[in-house]
């Protein structure tokens, strides 16, 4: 996972890129040809590709997601083709997401990825919450956001058995796992992990379909709200309150702290949209607990990003400097746990 930006473009290097695309592209778009192939930044664990694809008059523009070279064994991911056949599924149910078009093949040449649709919208969080273009869209997204999640919980994905199934116990097993991991030791850290475990909820009566990374940067949003959900690779089977305390996690408020959806809404606005779409109000306790852990999950994924960054498998400025975030969890986690008395 990446800090939730979507940068401008940057050189393409690989060489070949075109020609294996363009007998994929030919599978869904007869005789089409393969123009403005441009490598996007932005994601950690995946590459992503900007193209259109042009046959006589028609322009249909795509974005190939693609597995990073230093990332194809990555466990706790799902698979760029589990990913696809996922968002198809979404897009059946009724969640807003791109088209996928193609799923690529062994032959195709290109490892594990998929095209879809690339989308008019924005993803940066400082636009989305700054621009005047956006302020209408603002003032409904919570609510949207909420809307939305209940569309993701109530997907039926029993046939779908790439999914991991997550209970609340299991994702703080999983998440000091990963801790350990890295070999850094941080006490406010361990204060979380035991706050976790002495809070822990009783597991939901139901798993169901958590989206996993529901947040700025995966979020499309265009002057009249949320676009698009983005970026499903760690979807799972789990407590469908996970992604309401996910978006609630203050790194996403980019400043905005006083307003704990991203930035641009209430916890209320987000709890109506739900209750509305679902008719199951959330329990704010419950919600708090996923918050909390999801502050921990970001802080230790910075952790993780520090750690590729140091080993040299992604040595970029963007890698590096989300490393370093480690330490603003930190803040939030005592901030929340240790509150200050007048």
């Amino acid at each position: 996972m990446a800090e939730p930006a979507r940068k401008g473009p940057v050189p393409v290097s690989e060489t070949g890129m075109e020609e294996k695309l363009t007998p994929v592209v030919r599978r869904f778009f007869p005789d089409a040809t393969v123009e403005g192939l441009t490598r996007l930044t932005g994601g950690a664990n995946q590459q992503m590709w900007s193209l259109d694809a042009v046959s006589g008059g028609e322009r249909q523009p795509m974005v190939l997601r693609q597995t990073s070279d230093w990332n194809r064994d990555a466990t706790g991911t799902l698979a760029l083709d589990n990913e696809a056949r996922l968002v198809i599924r979404a897009g059946e149910g009724g969640v807003p997401v791109p088209e996928v078009h193609q799923i690529l093949e062994p032959g195709d040449g290109l490892g594990t990825g998929y095209l879809m649709t690339r989308l008019e919208g924005e993803t940066l969080p400082p636009k989305i919450l700054r621009d005047e273009r956006y302020d209408d869209a603002r003032r409904r997204l919570a609510g949207q956001c909420g809307e939305v999640l209940a569309a993701i919980h109530r997907l039926d994905v029993s046939d779908l058995d790439f999914l991991p199934a997550i209970t609340p116990e299991g994702a703080v097993d999983q998440l000091y796992r990963e801790y350990q991991g890295h070999g850094e030791p941080r006490p406010v850290f361990e204060l979380a992990f035991r706050w976790l475990r002495d809070h822990l909820p009783p597991d939901p009566e139901r798993l169901v379909l958590v989206h996993g990374d529901f947040r700025h940067g995966n979020l499309m949003v265009d002057e009249h709200g949320l676009v698009s959900v983005l970026d499903w690779e760690l979807a799972c089977l789990g407590d469908p309150m996970a992604d309401l305390g996910w978006m609630c996690v203050n790194s996403w408020r980019f400043g905005h702290i006083d307003l704990p959806v991203g930035g641009f809404g209430t916890r209320e606005q987000l709890f109506d949209g739900y209750a509305a779409a679902s008719g199951h109000r959330p329990d704010p306790d419950r919600v708090r607990f996923w918050e909390i852990l999801g502050a921990l999950r970001w802080g230790v994924m910075c952790q993780g990003m520090a750690a590729s960054f140091v080993a040299g498998h992604d040595t970029s400025p963007e890698r590096g400097a989300i490393g370093r975030r480690a330490s603003e969890t930190e803040v939030d986690l005592l901030r929340e746990l240790v509150p200050l008395t007048p």
